[in-house]
């Protein structure tokens, strides 16, 4: 009964401050905002939002690569096509349940390429892990920008709020390890394999290029996009990071940032002299771009996977 209620909890919650999240940004508009966000969605040059999401694509095909070089200490060889379509698939369904794709992620290379379940969700903790310190530094990278950009304390007191808050939660990722260190379950023991399959790698090196590339590639994804608007096209390259930080702080807190990312996006962009309504569409126009690219690629990559491993 408690895991029922903490699975419903982790899935309706996210969804629902999502929603929440849309309708008091859609209802607090007034009509002739929307009729300016109107215009700035048709007039935006939608060639850059192209050119971004192949960015993302890429970023995708590098993460893929990646997660062969933590397999292969393990003794298994992943196929970089199961690689590819298991990660675009783990996306896609974690719009729906959060936190859900990663075990889809690793039932499916355990059923099409023979790879225990338990030490590859290990080595995608590994991957979850290497991403949240990537995250802590762009926000300790955007807490030491405030003297020089002008926010509002309240901004910034959300900032501090988020950056302590992953701090805790980088801990308890350590208190975890411990676990994991002392366990002799055979299955929590697999998980460890996976988990420390990091430091095991052959070319560790390669590891951290690709790991910098995919992270690099995320921020030049977002950075393009700022040419689909006029409006935008002219922000400064602090303003863009430290956006994108917020963004990727809102991708955390709802099903694929629903709400909360074209929210986050906007209020930091407004303080640049950039229209709520130009800032709003600009917001809401990256984020329906992300999203197409995983529901396109992992329904496709829900179609193709069996068909590719007859």
């Amino acid at each position: 009964m408690k895991e029922k209620l903490s699975f419903k909890f982790k899935t309706i919650i996210p969804l629902f401050i999502g929603l929440i999240l849309v309708y008091f940004s859609i209802n607090n508009i007034t009509p002739l905002e929307k009729i300016n966000i109107k215009n700035s969605f048709t007039s935006a040059d939608y060639r850059y939002i192209i050119l971004a999401v192949s960015v993302g694509v890429f970023s995708h095909f590098i993460r893929a690569l990646r997660w062969k070089l933590l397999i292969n200490p393990l003794g298994y060889n992943l196929k970089l096509k199961n690689s590819i379509m298991s990660i675009f698939i783990c996306f896609l369904a974690n719009l729906g349940i959060p936190r859900s794709g990663e075990f889809l992620r690793a039932s499916l290379i355990n059923f099409y390429n023979g790879i225990p379940f338990d030490k590859t969700l290990g080595t995608i903790f590994s991957e979850r892990v290497i991403d949240l310190i990537i995250l802590i530094a762009l926000i300790f990278i955007g807490l030491v920008s405030y003297p020089i950009i002008d926010f509002d304390f309240s901004t910034t007191k959300t900032f501090i709020f988020v950056f302590f808050a992953t701090l805790i939660i980088f801990l308890l990722i350590f208190l975890f390890k411990d676990f994991l260190k002392k366990s002799r379950i055979a299955f929590i023991n697999n998980i460890k394999i996976g988990v420390f399959s990091v430091f095991k790698s052959k070319n560790k090196p390669l590891f951290l290029a690709y790991t910098l590339i995919i992270w690099i590639s995320y921020f030049f994804m977002f950075y393009i996009s700022k040419f689909c608007m006029e409006e935008t096209s002219t922000i400064s390259l602090e303003t863009i990071f430290i956006s994108f930080v917020a963004g990727v702080i809102a991708m955390t807190l709802t099903n694929g940032g629903l709400g909360a990312y074209p929210l986050a996006i906007s209020s930091v962009l407004v303080q640049y002299d950039i229209s709520f309504e130009n800032a709003f569409a600009f917001g809401w126009i990256v984020w329906t771009s992300q999203t197409l690219l995983i529901i396109i690629f992992g329904s496709l990559s829900f179609i193709f996977l069996p068909i590719l491993n007859k």
